[in-house]
């Protein structure tokens, strides 16, 4: 994903935005898990093709949105194209660090 336009980024102030631009182009690692599960390492050697796997999630749940592994939002699942798959965001979670 490309950062935003020049004209779309927020205005500098003091010079602060200016010097925000290098974080721009950094890459981070963006995740969706759709759910989780856990078994024992005996289940999980008798698993097989055609296996399923039971996740903590219903149908339709909202979709845990990890960045660099640390939570910050949840989501929808949807269809981009015939072959992909993408998540619209519905809820930003809020950080628990203080300061």
């Amino acid at each position: 994903m490309a950062p935003p336009p020049q004209d779309q980024r927020p205005q500098a102030q003091n010079g602060t935005m200016r010097d925000l631009d290098a974080v721009y182009d950094i890459p981070v690692q963006i995740s969706a898990v759709l759910g989780r599960a856990t078994m024992q390492v005996s289940q999980l050697l008798k698993l097989g093709r055609g296996a399923v796997v039971e996740l903590d999630r219903r149908l339709g749940e909202a979709v845990d949105i990890y960045v660099n592994n640390r939570l910050v939002a949840r989501g929808e699942v949807v269809m981009v194209d015939d072959n992909r798959l993408g998540i619209t965001m519905t809820e930003i979670v809020k950080s628990d660090r203080g300061g």
